[in-house]
């Protein structure tokens, strides 16, 4: 292909082994990575069919959905026969010969924490996995997407995937992010704007001059919720902090091989007049901290603002909210910290720095879930521990935790929770309760005063 090319198309091109009809193509997967919430099943089914996995070394696999998170944790979970996930994961990683990151390995942690952590991901590969989020690790300048357990064995067994070629989407955040406002307030406000499906269809870049200055852990944020704007990926041009990150890590490369993967991985960006089928900008520079008021991530508005007018009546009943009311000041019953959007070390640090010397609102609920083994070994040498145990939070082990049921552990019924998390369907985190998504900061900031609030007030 001649011309100018975007970040998109160099990633796609690379990656075909044959071009097919209508569109699709036959795409090489350079990572594939699993949890005990479905590995075990694709695995077995892989071996069941008399097939086995082409190349072992570059399949991994994680306890991290189902696993439990409170102090001394076994093998058991909270959620009935879920045991079972863990340890049939087990011995179905071993049968295949592929790296499992076990209950209490060092190197355990949500799939999407700890493959950046571990230099799993790099610039320019192919990664996917039976999870919507494995769209997080486009940060690192890669094509990385969710998929099914089908796909899995698929992948593992070929080293490829049919896979129809979406439309490119550049979304330019412009401006300086004002102070208080965070990676996920941008993409939660690129999703409020522009509706849950504005991305459906497309592999999106993210751009600009405030995606630029984020740092590793931001840019993660920001392509987490890639998925909740309905994209097939989300990522970003790698750069030198890209490379300072990555550099080091257990599965990047070494000494020689280090730089000529730094050479080729300078070549990742989108050409200048390289064509794209859509483009948004948002200045963000006007960008508040961000809250869900409804039942979907594109149910959000700035802590200033008011529901709007034309809000649906069904998610308005479940969360128990009327038109035109302000969430500032709305009571909450819980708090979560934690998930693959925002549970990594520099949103513990900026969560524990406004708890010091502050104690939660009385009565209220707060957990802390750091996303990794390593994560959590590093903020308990900071000291980010006890800050938030002395505020009065819960300090757990690593995992996806409550941010969703499935691990059996729920907040009670009917209750009404800030969280980190990326999603605020309607039970989602237990039987009829009110999730409402937003930063760690303003999490923290609701936590200390027992009902919505807005986290500069902190500062």
């Amino acid at each position: 292909m001649t011309g100018p090319r975007s970040l998109f198309d160099k990633l796609w091109d690379s990656h075909v082994v044959a071009d097919l009809s209508a569109g699709s193509a036959l795409i090489a997967i350079d990572r594939i990575f699993l949890h005990e919430r479905t590995g075990a099943a694709a695995l077995n089914s892989l071996a069941e069919a008399g097939r086995t996995v082409a190349d072992p070394a570059r399949v991994f696999a994680v306890t991290d959905h189902i696993v439990d998170t409170r102090p001394g944790r076994t093998d058991q979970t909270l959620m009935p026969g879920g045991q079972a996930f863990v340890t049939e994961t087990r011995a179905a990683a071993k049968a295949a010969g592929i790296t499992l990151f076990d209950v209490n390995d060092p190197d355990q942690g949500i799939v999407h924490v700890i493959s950046p952590e571990l230099g799993i991901v790099l610039p320019g590969c192919t990664l996917i996995a039976p999870d919507s989020h494995t769209c997080t690790q486009g940060a690192f300048g890669a094509l990385a997407w969710g998929i099914g357990s089908s796909e899995a064995e698929h992948a593992m067994a070929t080293g490829t995937l049919r896979l129809n070629k979406p439309k490119s989407m550049l979304v330019k955040f412009s401006g300086k992010r004002p102070e208080g406002v965070t990676p996920k307030d941008m993409i939660m406000t690129l999703i409020a704007r522009h509706g849950a499906a504005g991305g459906k269809g497309h592999a999106v870049e993210f751009a600009g001059e405030a995606v630029t200055a984020l740092d590793m852990e931001g840019r993660m944020t920001l392509c987490n919720m890639a998925t909740e704007f309905s994209a097939m990926s989300g990522f970003i041009a790698p750069d030198d902090k890209t490379f300072a990150y990555l550099e080091g890590r257990r599965y990047a490369p070494k000494n020689v091989l280090w730089e000529q993967a730094v050479a080729h991985w300078k070549t990742l960006a989108s050409d200048r007049d390289a064509d794209f089928d859509q483009h948004m900008e948002i200045d963000a520079s006007k960008i508040e901290p961000m809250v869900s008021w409804g039942t979907s991530p594109e149910h959000s508005i700035g802590i200033s603002d008011q529901i709007p007018g034309n809000a649906g009546q069904r998610p308005l009943e479940y969360m128990d909210l009327d038109k035109g009311q302000r969430l500032r000041g709305t009571p909450i019953d819980a708090a979560f910290i934690g998930s693959c959007t925002n549970s990594r070390l520099s949103d513990l640090r900026r969560a524990s720095a406004l708890l010091r010397g502050k104690t939660i609102a009385p009565g209220l609920k707060a957990i802390c879930v750091p996303g990794s083994s390593r994560v959590k070994r590093e903020a308990e040498a900071e000291g980010i521990d006890r800050l938030f145990r002395e505020a009065g939070f819960e300090w757990r082990e690593s995992g996806c935790s409550m941010c969703f049921y499935a691990g059996g552990e729920s907040f009670d019924a009917g209750s009404r929770v800030i969280s980190t998390t990326n999603r605020n369907f309607e039970s989602r985190q237990g039987p009829n309760v009110k999730t409402h998504i937003a930063s760690p900061e303003t999490v923290v900031a609701s936590a200390l005063a027992g009902a919505i609030a807005d986290p500069r007030e902190l500062t």
